[in-house]
């Protein structure tokens, strides 16, 4: 294997992430394994979107399956790409609809965590709006040969704002968005921080009435639980009229949803999301990429999942002829992730030996068959090879490296064949909640 290269930023993370049981938002290309074909099928979903149309895709799998894992890998070639992307956990306090605002609560942590290359860790509004403002301002300069003290110079920018806005201004709520982005440029002009910051808060939806809205920026509308979706297809309109290939939205923890008591309240989720899923489907939405991550059961339970509603059961149910021919397919709505090969664990657990040696500074002489009989151990302890999913095993691993680097007299066998070693059993496709499993998604 061709030796890593990789700073000691990255792996401190990797190692810090992996070791807690959350999937790290840096280095997850130097741990990808046995995800090509899920992987590339993703990327043709993002040249799509760049092309212009939707894309709605269900990444599922049972616990510790990769579902995470592969949001966060998309996410970070999203933004590589030129895309801006926004990712939520679903919980109790954010679903798509409820009583109590929980789907204006996601739009506002999504608007929270838009991210670009230049901005990868969230809080990218501000920097989106004004480096575009920016870019105009140079090409008014670059067109008219003028300064920006210069007489008519605003005006010209102004006028090239307002060819981007007429575009979006058919669209459901275009106008009023329209206006609020005209505002925040007029506040960037006046240098008028109250009006830039109330385009702001009216855009992350931090206003709660249409009155406290008209008096602060002269729009009749804010958004609310039930119009959120609307202005994130605006949003993905407007990125990619300000040069940007679109909005890539990825919402994990899917289970939730399948886990409120409440029928009525949870067949209002479904129901807000199959909206969702037949905007993209239907491309009604435009250069908008939306993948949710959720466990088998929230898709397939007949009582309580989407398979419960016939419509969603029609739309996601697999094709006889995938059953068939014992086969996977990648291009459909639902993407499911199969469990790793042993090869493909085993590679996993090398890149990791190696990561560990190379943060701590030390020689690692773990073999090939170390990593094997670890490999076994578990499929011994838990009972059976079909558990090995890297939420099993990565936090073990990690936990027996710490060990031996912290204690050299101890062995690598001594440990892994002792009777007090005892595999963390995750990964089942049980009754329990997700706040009940202690889940890595890789």
């Amino acid at each position: 294997m061709a030796k890593l290269k990789i700073s000691k930023k990255v792996s401190t993370a990797i190692i810090n992430s992996l070791g807690a049981g959350v999937v790290p938002r840096v280095g997850l290309e130097h741990i990808a394994v046995g995800r090509e074909k899920e992987l590339q099928s993703l990327l043709q979903n993002l040249n799509d979107i760049a092309e212009g149309v939707a894309a709605f895709r269900f990444i599922i799998g049972n616990y510790g399956s990769g579902k995470s894992f592969m949001l966060q890998l998309l996410r970070n070639r999203a933004m590589e790409l030129g895309f801006v992307v926004t990712d939520a956990d679903l919980c109790s306090e954010r679903r798509l609809a409820g009583s109590n605002n929980e789907g204006l609560a996601t739009y506002r942590e999504l608007m929270s965590r838009l991210a670009t290359k230049t901005r990868p860790d969230g809080g990218a509004l501000v920097a989106i709006l004004e480096g575009w403002i920016s870019k105009i301002q140079q090409e008014v300069a670059k067109e008219t040969g003028m300064r920006p003290n210069d007489d008519g110079f605003d005006d010209q920018v102004e006028a090239k704002i307002r060819e981007v806005i007429q575009y979006i201004e058919d669209l459901v709520h275009g106008f009023d968005f329209g206006n609020v982005i005209i505002s925040y440029w007029r506040g960037y002009r006046l240098d008028d921080d109250d009006l830039k910051n109330a385009a702001l808060r009216w855009l992350r939806g931090e206003f709660s009435t249409k009155t406290e809205a008209k008096a602060a920026l002269g729009v009749r509308v804010i958004i609310d639980d039930d119009s959120w979706y609307d202005y994130i297809k605006l949003i993905a309109k407007f990125t990619a009229e300000i040069g940007y290939k679109g909005l890539v939205v990825l919402l994990d923890e899917a289970a939730n949803i399948y886990q409120i008591p409440t029928t009525v309240t949870r067949e209002k989720n479904y129901n807000r999301l199959l909206a969702i899923f037949n905007d993209t489907m239907q491309c009604k939405a435009e250069n908008l990429g939306v993948f949710i991550g959720g466990t088998t059961k929230f898709l397939e339970d007949p009582n309580r999942g989407l398979f419960a509603d016939p419509a969603w059961r029609r739309r996601t149910k697999e094709s006889r002829f995938v059953t068939q021919a014992g086969v996977q397919e990648f291009l459909g709505p639902v993407m499911r992730l199969n469990p790793l090969s042993q090869e493909e664990i085993l590679l996993l657990l090398q890149t990791l030996t190696e990561i560990h040696a190379l943060n701590f500074a030390y020689i690692q002489t773990l073999k090939t068959s170390d990593l094997k009989n670890f490999v076994q151990e578990i499929v011994n302890r838990l009972g059976a090879a079909a558990l090995l999913t890297p939420g099993e095993i990565v936090r073990d691993f990690l936990s027996v490296l710490n060990i031996i680097y912290q204690n050299p007299s101890k062995s690598f066998d001594e440990l892994i064949h002792g009777a007090d070693f005892k595999p963390t059993a995750v990964g089942k496709d049980t009754d329990m909640g997700e706040d009940d499993v202690a889940e890595f998604s890789l």
